[in-house]
């Protein structure tokens, strides 16, 4: 599968300036209600997924998101993925709705594994697959090579991200990708020995965004 992505981080637009003449405030960005996040583009684009109450639940911010896939330059066709720490399923989805091949998503909780299943319905998924089960340990066994991306979204209290990142690693094919949140920046020195190197990289408030791609 060809992976040449576009690598420059999406141009910046700026507002429209009101005329002078009105005297109407702007209107302020239109933001998801609390409680649901939405799907940024592709197929199900703006389609609503909603969010649970759960300790712990931090689902990937829209606009980090809309920033990762235009980093992967929107169209995902026939790629492999994996949703390790999966959620709402909110990366998943975004990557199905974007033309993945498969999307498997991967959840311990039931009843957001429930919720899952029944988004898969919803949407008349077939390209998305839902486990309940650990994500770190699914890596593992995980075909080594197979996968072109694998999300990796864990609870940050949990400390998982060197486990993970080491299970996901081994189960990227060289060129692909892993999608990594966590509280601080690893840089080159801590990915190197894993076989690892940073693409992007981005912070959105007490987040810390990478790409990383597999040598």
């Amino acid at each position: 599968m060809s992976r040449a992505h576009k690598s420059a981080a999406p141009s910046v637009r700026a507002e429209p300036v009101e005329a002078r003449t009105s005297k109407r405030p702007a209107a302020a960005p239109r933001k998801a209600p609390a409680g649901e996040v939405r799907i940024i583009g592709g197929l199900w684009k703006r389609s609503k997924l909603p969010v649970a109450d759960k300790p712990g639940l931090r689902p990937t911010p829209d606009r980090v998101r809309e920033t990762l896939f235009n980093w992967l330059g929107q169209d995902l066709s026939g790629w492999r993925c994996v949703d390790a720490f999966a959620g709402t399923g909110a990366l998943g989805f975004e990557a199905a709705s974007r033309g993945a091949k498969e999307v498997t998503l991967i959840e311990q909780d039931a009843a957001l594994v429930a919720q899952l299943r029944k988004l898969k319905e919803h949407f008349k998924a077939d390209a998305v697959q839902v486990q309940r089960g650990d994500g770190i340990g699914t890596l593992k066994a995980w075909p080594a090579a197979s996968a072109d991306l694998v999300f990796l979204d864990p609870p940050f209290e949990a400390n998982l991200f060197d486990a993970a990142l080491q299970a996901a690693a081994r189960a990227v094919a060289p060129g692909g990708y892993v999608y990594l949140e966590a509280p601080s920046a690893w840089n080159e020195e801590r990915l190197a020995p894993l076989g690892l190197t940073l693409y992007r990289h981005l912070k959105a408030g007490t987040v810390h965004a990478h790409l990383l791609q597999c040598s």
